[in-house]
Parts: C-alpha cells; sequence; structure tokens
C-alpha cells in the first residue's frame, strides 16, 4: 500500500509488457496547465473518444491513446488505478471535464474502491469529475481455474469453469503490500 493508496501489479499477459519503454508512454498531466497543454496537442477526433489513463503510484495522472495498453501507459510500474476515460470541454466556460470514466483494465484489473486515486489525481489536475466512476468494472480471480473474469450483473461464477467467485477483490495472488 502506497501512501496514495492500493497498489496494482501488472497481471495481464506477458507478452503485452515485453518492450514497455521505462518511463512509459503515458503522458504525465500533474496540472491543469499540464492537461491543457495535452489537449492542444489532441485532434478534435481523437479528443472525441476516450482515452487510456493510469494513475501512478506518485498520484498522477498518466494519459495514452486509446488503443494502448495500460501497462504501456504506466512503464510497466504498479498503478494506484487504470481505465478508460472521456473529456468534454464546456462550451460557456472552455474548462474541461470528465465525461466518463471507468476502471476497465484487464491488464491491471484494479478494484472500484480505487476511485479515490482517480479523483485525487483529476482534482490535481484541475479537471471536473463525477463522484465516482461511471461505469464500475468488477474484477475477479477464479479460486478454481485461476482465470482472470469480469463479474457481470452481479453473478460472481466463473465463466470460465462455473466456481463461485469470492465478494472481494483478489485478482493479484501476491499483491503489493
Amino acid at each position: 500500500m502506497s501512501a496514495w493508496g492500493r497498489s496494482y501489479r501488472y497481471v495481464g499477459p506477458a507478452g503485452l509488457s515485453v518492450g514497455v519503454r521505462p518511463g512509459g508512454d503515458g503522458r504525465r498531466i500533474g496540472s491543469a496547465a499540464d492537461f491543457d497543454a495535452w489537449a492542444a496537442e489532441q485532434s478534435s477526433v481523437d479528443l472525441a473518444e476516450p482515452f487510456t489513463f493510469v494513475v501512478g503510484t506518485d498520484g498522477v495522472l498518466r494519459l495514452a491513446p486509446r488503443r494502448s495498453e495500460h501497462v504501456a501507459c504506466a512503464g510497466g510500474q504498479p498503478v494506484l488505478s487504470a481505465g478508460e476515460i472521456a473529456f468534454i470541454c464546456e462550451s460557456e466556460s472552455g474548462s474541461w471535464r470528465v465525461s466518463d470514466v471507468s476502471n476497465h483494465s484487464t491488464g491491471y484489473c484494479p478494484d472500484v474502491s480505487s476511485w479515490p486515486a482517480v479523483a485525487r489525481a483529476l482534482d490535481r489536475a484541475g479537471l471536473g469529475r463525477p463522484d465516482g466512476f461511471t461505469h464500475e468494472v468488477v474484477f475477479r480471480r477464479c479460486p478454481g481455474c485461476q482465470e482472470h473474469g469480469i463479474v457481470r450483473e452481479g453473478d460472481f461464477v466463473c465463466v470460465f469453469c462455473g466456481s463461485d467467485l469470492p465478494s472481494v477483490w483478489n485478482v493479484d495472488p501476491n499483491p503489493l503490500a
């Protein structure tokens, strides 16, 4: 556990972490000025799509194109949260806010309880935000077959082998302290 909250290690396919660059591909967004500079570099087409995000263990938001892997965005490092995020510019004020945000990252499988780290990072970047994930994804590791999966519609049953899934997050068998 970091000073910012629980950390999540990469638990996705090993092949996706090969060739990850130190420091990562994600653009560090530590302030409103960082976000404004980043947004100015994006095309209107890109800004209309969600982006890949991670919150590093330093509490800073990092953004990458949507089709980027979370592990590449984070440079292979542990994260406080990861998922997809979309922004909208308020036409009256010209300020940016988050329109949609989820914890959908099958590489890190962060728990829905990772929201406070996301909220702090968005506040730090001066971005308006919702009160929680607009789409929560519940990840679990099956104690029977060890597969990672998404719990859908509150049905805590493994889609791979039919075993019951635990009610609490358990994706990483060796979580970080």
